[in-house]
């Protein structure tokens, strides 16, 4: 399973009403820490498989959840179960940590 995109106009039902938790990557093409953890989470999405759904946000094609949410700045990962948000951590980080953050909150 890869890591998914939503937008402003699927983000409601690719991540608040789907069925298991939610990482939403909010992130933009120019960012540079955005794209390091891009692997990390491509890894992390394929060792926990169906356990939890990982999905990208690009906050310039879609202002309107990023300003919703709050967004100040990028990379900012949120994590949602059943609709709500569960978790947030901003910046990048080591794979490690990521999984650890993830697998904390799942």
């Amino acid at each position: 399973m890869a890591v998914g995109k939503v937008s402003d106009a699927t983000f409601e039902a690719e991540v608040l009403k789907a069925s298991g938790p939610v990482v939403v990557d909010f992130w933009a093409e120019w960012c540079g820490p955005c794209r390091m953890i891009a692997p990390a989470l491509d890894e992390i999405q394929n060792a926990l498989g169906e356990k939890v759904k990982i999905v990208k946000l690009n906050v310039d094609e879609n202002p309107g959840i990023a300003s919703k949410y709050g967004i100040m700045s990028i990379p900012t990962l949120m994590i949602f179960k059943n609709g709500e948000l569960a978790s947030r951590q901003v910046g990048a980080a080591p794979k490690a940590k990521l999984e650890q953050w993830i697998n904390a909150a799942v």
